[in-house]
């Protein structure tokens, strides 16, 4: 598994995403994947426990509705213990995605609307800790696109959802200027810097 090997090859620095996948762009149908909702979040739920369990060390098989596994063992494990940490997009204010979610270890933020504000994740983030325990290590996720050549307008930009509870920010470039020299700069400029007091 791959996930395991860059595990491995990162130091225990790896973090994986999952999400049901973007199913308006096609990319599923015209290759004979499912793409209603509920069938990809029983894959999206299969898949996961399939890798959790894999990645224990120990025996391992499973007998789902999608998938089956004979016992195998896969080795080595990854690094991280008791697992590589898991990021899954969660689609609020919906409770079966949320609940999803919070069963791994951090919330990758979305909305059922498509649009995320920093009042969503103070919602989100209230969820989780009514459902999952307040002082819980769990992260919240957020991405966008900040100005790399003006740290101050990028915090900003940032600092409302940092202040609602997200504790990571992904900068994003899906718009343009996104070219290898654009992306190169932007990673050169760091990340936007947040102080909070």
């Amino acid at each position: 598994m791959r996930q395991a090997t860059l595990d491995h090859l990162s130091d225990g620095r790896l973090v994986l995403p999952v999400g049901l996948g973007a199913l308006d762009d096609g990319g599923f149908g015209k290759v004979g994947e499912p793409t209603d909702r509920k069938t990809r979040a029983e894959l999206l739920d299969e898949s996961l426990e399939i890798l959790t369990g894999l990645w224990s060390g120990e025996p391992f098989s499973y007998d789902g509705e999608h998938y089956q596994l004979e016992e195998m063992t896969f080795l080595p494990p990854p690094v991280q213990r008791p697992r590589i940490p898991i990021w899954v997009v969660g689609a609020w204010p919906s409770k079966r995605s949320m609940n999803r979610a919070m069963r791994y270890d951090g919330l990758l933020a979305y909305t059922t609307r498509g649009e995320v504000a920093p009042e969503d994740i103070r919602e989100m983030r209230a969820y989780i800790e009514e459902n999952r325990g307040a002082g819980t290590a769990f992260d919240i996720v957020w991405e966008g696109q900040t100005p790399g050549d003006d740290p101050g307008r990028a915090a900003l930009m940032v600092r409302p959802f940092v202040e609602a509870g997200a504790t990571w920010w992904i900068e994003s470039p899906w718009l343009p200027p996104n070219e290898p020299q654009d992306l190169r700069r932007r990673i050169e400029a760091g990340p936007p810097r947040v102080e909070l007091s």
